[in-house]
């Protein structure tokens, strides 16, 4: 598995490595994403999901903990386990046909639910750069 690290100076880059990313998911795969709040989570899920050719609004499922969007390519599964108390509650919401079905999964502070994870998992932590807008992307993938 390649690791990598990109710096990311601004909005537009965020977006540029958001839609390229997007472009290149297929069906099956997971992209978890950790970083602490407010790092660009939710913004980088947004453009991973217009990568894949879905023009609904993307808003941070953190009460419902999945959203779905069926407007793409292929189904985007949208996660946010902040709230997640324990594993049995994925269970429960049955992420394993997400996870192992027709369309892409990008799950927010994924780090929460590391042992559910496939192994073949496309992880990204993000962290606050030296500016305001600069992020660090360590991407393993």
């Amino acid at each position: 598995m390649d690791m990598r690290t990109i710096t990311i100076k601004n909005e537009q880059e965020t977006k540029q490595f958001g839609i390229e990313l997007g472009k290149s998911l297929e069906q099956g795969d997971v992209v978890a994403l950790i970083g602490d709040l407010g790092t660009g989570k939710t913004a980088l899920t947004k453009y991973i999901a217009q990568g894949m050719g879905i023009q609904d609004l993307i808003t941070s499922p953190t009460f419902t903990i999945v959203q779905e969007y069926h407007s793409g390519r292929l189904p985007l599964y949208h996660f946010d386990v902040y709230r997640v108390g324990d594993t049995e509650e994925m269970y429960e919401l049955g992420y394993e046909e997400y996870f192992y079905g027709q369309g892409v999964c990008v799950i927010e502070w994924a780090d929460l639910i590391e042992e559910l994870l496939p192994e073949t998992v496309k992880t990204i932590r993000i962290q606050y750069g030296q500016q305001e807008e600069e992020r660090i992307y360590q991407c393993a993938f």
